[in-house]
């Protein structure tokens, strides 16, 4: 492959990574990081096809590619800060054993209400590899659990993950 060419190929990914991350229809937790998680398959994508010719440009994609999901976490757990009266319920959640649905993982969430009243909750999830390396976060919503009673939700990643899967509560908020 001429090297223009992979130049080139290395700055449409670059631009698509970045765009990725900022074009999504609404700007929940869930949204941005699908986002970035999309950016980062296309970097990988062009990485990969850029061959050993461009490996300098392709450390720089997979760079730019983890920033972006970076802020895509720091976006959720802002998120989550914004939430109006919102009280830091993580000792309130358990989640499931890990599991996979058309290669996705997933984790069934259980949230337990001890407020007087009917209440809403929105959990962060972090999936993480055999090391603690981060794979990926999602923000699960469980909307409208009386007084005194569990609501359940299913937490789903953003993109198929690969090899054992961990996943535990990074942050939960009762609104």
């Amino acid at each position: 492959m001429p090297r223009t060419k992979g130049v080139l190929l290395t700055a449409v990914a670059v631009c698509c990574a970045v765009g990725l991350t900022g074009c999504s229809d609404d700007d929940t937790p869930s949204s941005v990081s699908s986002a970035a998680s999309k950016a980062a398959s296309i970097a990988a994508s062009a990485a990969e096809s850029l061959g050993g010719e461009a490996s300098a440009a392709a450390s720089s994609l997979a760079s730019q590619a983890a920033s972006a999901f970076e802020s895509a976490t720091a976006e959720a757990g802002r998120q989550l800060d914004e939430i109006k009266n919102g009280v830091d319920v993580k000792s309130d959640v358990r989640l499931g054993t890990p599991g996979t649905d058309g290669g996705r993982s997933t984790v069934d969430v259980t949230v337990t209400n001890t407020a007087d009243s009917t209440k809403s909750f929105a959990v962060q999830v972090d999936y993480t590899d055999t090391s603690g390396n981060l794979l990926d976060t999602v923000v699960v919503t469980v909307s409208d659990v009386a007084a005194g009673r569990t609501g359940t939700a299913t937490a789903r990643s953003n993109r198929d993950l690969s090899g054992t899967v961990k996943t535990e509560v990074e942050r939960a908020v009762r609104y």
